[in-house]
């Protein structure tokens, strides 16, 4: 008793092999787990649990396309709403805009007067005038655009009450945009004949200040302010001017002396203020008023209405040519042929600084007109020109045009496409003729 075995008090048992480390590998081979369900079906959960758990769903391509195809819809059926809410929030207000438009109307009035707007008094009351009327102190409703209203500017006028109802936005007169020229002549230097000292004055006068004003300011003087082209008829006033509106790119505005006459008072005088404003607008411009011996004549005790607004027209272009104002790049061209009956107020100098005379063309000029004129006619070998240059028949240069253009007419009378010397004898007396007893005696002295 008491012996144990000698050295078995530190031997374990062979049922104690797990307190060591070879369990691990023990662990390590054991088999997986067996599935959570086998055999039986398990029962569905219930209670909120169950009820806040989703499937797992894993969508598959045409889920995706139908998916996408209704978020599509739902996308249209947004901006339909939209649109549609829109759509009643702003009925109201078109029904609203169309029934004040209506009472503006009714205001308004139809048809309405034209007048001027004289004087602005505050932001609701003005004086206006028509043409046919005097003036009288109105109002100014509400929907006009007071900040576009301005002393002389054209307006709307009630048609019983007169009130300002509108505001007219072409500021430039119709009768005045008419006479721009839009399109160059095609007459040009090279058609007039002879007349180099009357196309060198004019150059000088009206061109060079508007290409090369820096030639003037170094000489030290100011260029002239406009000429005046005088003569008998048909000796290439009118051409010239022409030739001036081709050679040029400077704005070229064209007015008959007769055009400045107008039938109610104060409309004569507002056109010239008129063309000048527009010309000073469009500048460097040139103004070339044709005839202007119907409205500048001699001044003279007047004893009808109309006498005195054509003399009113006068002064207004007197005060335009050379008044307070200064013109700056625009240049007057003034014709007529009948240059002694013109106002002394309007041909002196600071006015019209230049008078160029058209006289009657001598030989070489008629050589040069004939030339220009048969240039493209086909002519018999026996046409001799020189007959009628020498002849010494008083012609200018509107005659010799006509007699070429009346033997082409007499050459096609006769089937014949060249033009012979019998034809221009025929046709220089038949001009002759016209020219001398178709017109009375002493007319153009």
């Amino acid at each position: 008793m008491g012996q144990g075995t000698p050295g078995g008090l530190n031997r374990g048992l062979p049922g104690d092999r797990k307190a060591d480390g070879s369990d691990k590998k023990e662990k390590k081979f054991e088999p997986a787990a067996p599935p959570a369900r086998v055999g039986r079906k398990q029962r569905k959960q219930k209670g909120p649990e169950a009820a806040a758990r989703l499937p797992t769903v894993t969508p598959l391509t045409k889920c995706k396309l139908r998916l996408l195809k209704l978020e599509r819809v739902k996308d249209y059926l947004l901006m339909e709403e939209e649109f549609v809410t829109n759509q009643e929030r702003l009925k109201p207000q078109e029904e609203k805009a169309e029934e004040d438009r209506s009472k503006v109307d009714d205001l308004r009035g139809s048809p309405m007067s034209v007048g001027n707007l004289e004087e602005l008094i505050d932001e609701n009351h003005a004086i206006v005038s028509s043409s046919v009327g005097p003036e009288y102190y109105v109002g100014i409703l509400s929907f006009v655009d007071k900040d576009q209203l301005e002393p002389g500017c054209a307006i709307l006028m009630h048609n019983k009450v007169l009130s300002v109802v509108g505001l007219l936005q072409d500021e430039v007169d119709p009768m005045v945009s008419v006479m721009k020229v839009e399109k160059a002549p095609l007459e040009s230097y090279a058609d007039i004949g002879g007349l180099d000292a009357q196309i060198q004055e004019i150059k000088e006068a009206v061109e060079l200040p508007l290409t090369h004003p820096e030639l003037y300011e170094d000489i030290g003087i100011k260029p002239p302010k406009g000429v005046i082209l005088y003569g008998e008829p048909g000796t290439g006033k009118t051409l010239l001017a022409k030739a001036v509106a081709n050679s040029t790119s400077a704005t070229f505005l064209r007015v008959v002396g007769s055009e400045l006459i107008q039938k109610y008072l104060g409309d004569g005088p507002k056109l010239v203020r008129e063309l000048f404003r527009v010309a000073d607008d469009l500048s460097p411009s040139i103004v070339f008023i044709d005839e202007i011996d119907a409205v500048g004549t001699k001044r003279y005790d007047a004893h009808s209405g109309g006498e005195r607004e054509i003399q009113r027209t006068m002064l207004e272009l007197l005060n335009q040519l050379d008044g307070f104002d200064s013109r700056g790049d625009v240049k007057v061209i003034l014709a007529t042929n009948r240059i002694e009956s013109l106002d002394p107020a309007l041909l002196r100098p600071g006015r019209i600084d230049r008078k160029i005379e058209f006289p009657l063309p001598d030989i070489k000029t008629r050589r040069r007109i004939f030339q220009i004129h048969t240039s493209r006619m086909t002519l018999a070998d026996d046409v001799n020109l020189e007959e009628f240059v020498m002849t010494k028949d008083e012609f200018s240069g509107a005659d010799i045009k006509a007699i070429c253009t009346e033997a082409g007419l007499l050459a096609l009378r006769e089937r014949r496409m060249k033009v012979t010397h019998v034809d221009f004898k025929k046709a220089k007396e038949k001009v002759m003729f016209k020219k001398k007893e178709g017109v009375p005696e002493g007319l153009y002295m």
